[in-house]
């Protein structure tokens, strides 16, 4: 059992999904993630580690613009080109060699095809994904909801800041006992998740900054605004 379930106080009639219905009625669905296709959004998964997502769009646009923008497309192409077409989004030599780990990763299991990740059992595909080279849970899952549509719950840090404040985590809980405190209360939905991972990140952007816009929030009414 996470801390917060033995010492945490909520507020009442807090959880997530009723969190998630409010910030619904704000907001309306919201599409995410970013990407045509599901190779596009396996790309960006592992393109945003440690970066703005703005610096993604600029490396996408250099892949798309160069016709790179498919596994056939990038996996025929030196480490220094890889390098050279994923520069906008920083640490890219890093980069190149994680997505070069990612592309022999499909080839050899999947033939060069990210779609077959479908019709793999959830949890065997999140073990294969952590076992690739710089993917790690919340890459790895990003990409089994995304790309693959599993009912995986995405965990990031907008997560964590947003449901400390709210009292409903304490803040240390590890990346694991985070997803376990939203599969037990949420039905396992591929959209709910996709949509709620969306919500959380135009919240945190909008109004749960690292300083905080309270006063307009949709969680102003049950937020106990923990730790501000």
């Amino acid at each position: 059992m996470a801390r917060t379930e033995r010492t945490g106080r909520r507020p009442r009639g807090a959880g997530p999904l009723r969190i998630y219905r409010l910030l619904l009625r704000r907001f309306g669905h919201a599409g995410w993630w970013p990407g045509d296709t599901p190779f596009e959004v396996c790309l960006g998964a592992i393109l945003t580690q440690n970066t703005a997502w703005t610096n993604v769009e600029k490396a996408l646009r250099r892949v798309r613009a160069a016709g790179r923008l498919s596994f056939e497309g990038l996996s025929t192409l030196s480490d220094a080109r890889l390098a050279a077409l994923f520069r906008p989004s920083g640490t890219y030599r890093v980069k190149a060699r994680r997505v070069r780990a990612f592309l022999s990763f499909i080839e050899s299991r999947y033939g060069g095809r990210v779609e077959g990740m479908s019709r793999e059992a959830p949890e065997e595909l999140r073990r294969q994904l952590l076992a690739v080279d710089g993917i790690g849970p919340e890459t790895a899952d990003s990409i089994a909801l995304y790309a693959a549509g599993h009912p995986v719950f995405v965990v990031d840090a907008y997560t964590r800041r947003i449901f400390s404040r709210l009292g409903l985590l304490a803040g240390g809980e590890s990346y694991g006992d985070v997803q376990r405190f939203f599969l037990r209360r949420l039905p396992r939905d591929a959209a709910l998740f996709n949509d709620y991972h969306a919500q959380i990140v135009r919240l945190a952007k909008e109004h749960c900054r690292a300083r905080p816009l309270c006063s307009a929030c949709p969680l102003e009414p049950v937020c106990p605004r923990r730790g501000i």
